[in-house]
This record gives C-alpha cells, sequence and structure tokens, in this order.
C-alpha cells in the first residue's frame, strides 16, 4: 500500500508547505496506469479561470505501466503507449492553459526485486516486475519530459545514485516507505517552489491576526 497522501506522505508534505498559499489536490489511484489516467484526467483537471488554474501539476506514472506483461497483463502497458500517453496528457493539460513550464514529470522509483518477488510469492503469484524494465519506463518518462519542456523528477536514478542500497525507500519493494516519501518530497520541493514562490498568502499566520477585529485579517486580502 502507498501512503503518499497520508500523513507523513510527499503528497501531504506539500499540502503543509503550502499552507495558506494555495490547495493542494492529491489525486492518487492505486494500481492505476497511464492507459487508464489518460481517461479520467478531465475529471480531475478543467478548465477554469486564472484565478484557480494549476500553478504546478506533478504526472506519477510508470510503476504499474512496466509490470511484465506476461505475468501482470491487466496493468501492463506497452513502453510505445506508455509514451504516448504521457505525451496526450500534457496536451491536454496545455489545452486547459496548464502550459508544460508547470509541469512536474516524475519517473517511478526502482524496483527492489528481492523485496517484491517475497510480496508476490505471499499473493500466489510470480515476480511480475523487474528493475531494469522500470529503467526503460523511466529514461522514456524523461525522454518526454525534455521533448515537452517539462520539469523532470528522475526518481528511478537518484535512489540508485553511486550504487547505494535502495531498499529503505521501499515498504515492500515496491511502493514507497515513510523514508522514501521524505526522499521523494526533498527532491520535489524545490521544483514546486521555483513554481510558487511568487504566490502570496492568502491567510495571515496565526501572531498577526488583528485580536480585537480578526475579520480585517481574516477578510481582507491576506496582508494586514
Amino acid at each position: 500500500i502507498d501512503f503518499s497522501f497520508q500523513q507523513g506522505g510527499w503528497g501531504a508534505s506539500l499540502a503543509d508547505m503550502l499552507v495558506r498559499k494555495c490547495d493542494v489536490l492529491n489525486r492518487g489511484f492505486s494500481g492505476y496506469n497511464t492507459r487508464w489516467a489518460k481517461i479520467i484526467l478531465p475529471r480531475l483537471v478543467r478548465k477554469g479561470s486564472g484565478l484557480d488554474s494549476p500553478v504546478a501539476v506533478t504526472i506519477f506514472f510508470g510503476a504499474n505501466d512496466s509490470a511484465l506483461k506476461d505475468e501482470n497483463p491487466k496493468q501492463h502497458v506497452p513502453l510505445e503507449e506508455f509514451v504516448a500517453n504521457l505525451r496526450s496528457m500534457v496536451r491536454y493539460l496545455r489545452s486547459v492553459d496548464v502550459p508544460e513550464g508547470r509541469l512536474i514529470l516524475i519517473t517511478p522509483p526502482p524496483l527492489c526485486e528481492a523485496a517484491w518477488a517475497q510480496e508476490c510469492l505471499q499473493q500466489g503469484c510470480k515476480l511480475n516486475r523487474l528493475n531494469s524494465v522500470v529503467g526503460e519506463y523511466a529514461r522514456a518518462c524523461l525522454q518526454v519530459a525534455q521533448d515537452c519542456g517539462a520539469d523532470a523528477l528522475d526518481l528511478w536514478s537518484l535512489m540508485q545514485k553511486d550504487g547505494q542500497d535502495f531498499s529503505s525507500y521501499l515498504s515492500d519493494g515496491l511502493h514507497l516507505s515513510p523514508k522514501g516519501n521524505e526522499f521523494v518530497f526533498s527532491h520535489l520541493w524545490p521544483l514546486i517552489e521555483k513554481k510558487v514562490s511568487s504566490l502570496p498568502f492568502l491567510l495571515p499566520y496565526w501572531r498577526d491576526i488583528a485580536e480585537a477585529r480578526p475579520e480585517l485579517s481574516l477578510l481582507g486580502d491576506g496582508d494586514h
């Protein structure tokens, strides 16, 4: 189970950093691949006014798409289709006024095959993913980001940098552990911060609220 959007998860940490500045909408779908995500994206992000247009959007897929076709045909998406689906999502977001400069494509993290093999065994199936294959999808994700002019976060490479043991970043070989969530947040936040640094605070810090007439602070534009 992936706890990315629960307390301590990377999505929750982003929301904590941006409190009083903007809303953070976490849309995580356990087990989904890009084939299904492409279909539901218009339900998640719609064209709005300039005031509620997203300042940043992350696209984080590949761990399920890269499942082996013979062992996990339902989640598997061929590499070429994976690329086409990512490009399709980028095009759709552009059409609803979310340009490439606001996008961050995140590669899947590496797979700890030994740990995931044990998980598969407990579920009564064979190992259905390989880290080398995940790497192919990660590189494809980076290429899409480069071609589209979007930012990218290469988790697959960063977690394995200098041959380090990355197993502690994963709870079961596939899903992020608490340490893995911290890793994602620490590398994602600098990319997000560049896009949100100019946003004003919409509400004041609690110590700055006028004690006698709090409505002056809370119903204004945030500058009182």
